[in-house]
């Protein structure tokens, strides 16, 4: 499977050509679990289009999608810059990269906003991301999931979105897991429309 073009469209979001070749690079590292499973591993926290084989790449593209849409509006977007958008679109790429763990388990990891993070930091070498943008970037990534921050045992875990751009990137993945929406797909997993 050639992991990069499955997300070749999204990728065209991003206008600068570092950062394009940059999110190929980790494309093409990702697990490859993430291409296969569910976004939702119990099928509770997401709508039918991300459920089944390969729901988690059909939920990561309309993540991507919103917060492309919405970064392009002039009354939303106008607040950052093309880097800052750019970098936004990557943590929404990358978001949920590590969804079920490094090695695939059964279930989602609840600290998996963490381990992305990590695991982005590990192949650091194989990148020409900054230090600064790395780190922007998994600051982008470890808020994701916003008010829940806390594992099954009480525990808080993951960090709260606290600027402007964890707050974009946890609205997007927050809008994009409403069970209420209905996106459709093509037989390559694109978005109709």
């Amino acid at each position: 499977m050639d992991k990069v073009k499955v997300f070749e469209r999204e990728i065209g979001y991003l206008k600068n050509p570092k950062y394009k070749e940059n999110i190929k690079i980790l494309i093409q590292l990702l697990p490859d679990y993430f291409f296969e499973i569910p976004a939702s591993s119990t099928g509770k926290y997401h709508p039918s289009f991300a459920l089944g084989e390969g729901g988690l790449v059909r939920h990561t593209k309309v993540v991507v999608r919103m917060g492309h849409e919405l970064l392009e509006n002039d009354c939303i977007g106008y607040s950052y810059t093309d880097s800052e958008k750019d970098m936004m679109l990557m943590a929404m790429l990358l978001h949920d990269g590590c969804k079920s763990g490094i090695e695939k388990e059964k279930y989602t990891r609840f600290d998996h906003p963490l381990l992305v993070c990590e695991w982005i930091k590990s192949h650091q070498k194989d990148l020409t991301l900054t230090e600064n943008e790395i780190n922007a970037l998994c600051n982008m990534i470890e808020a994701h999931m916003g008010q829940w921050t806390t594992d099954y045992n009480g525990n808080e875990v993951l960090p709260k979105p606290s600027n402007k751009y964890q707050r974009f990137v946890h609205m997007c993945d927050f809008l994009a897991s409403r069970k209420f929406l209905d996106v459709t797909f093509d037989s390559n997993n694109n978005i109709v429309g």
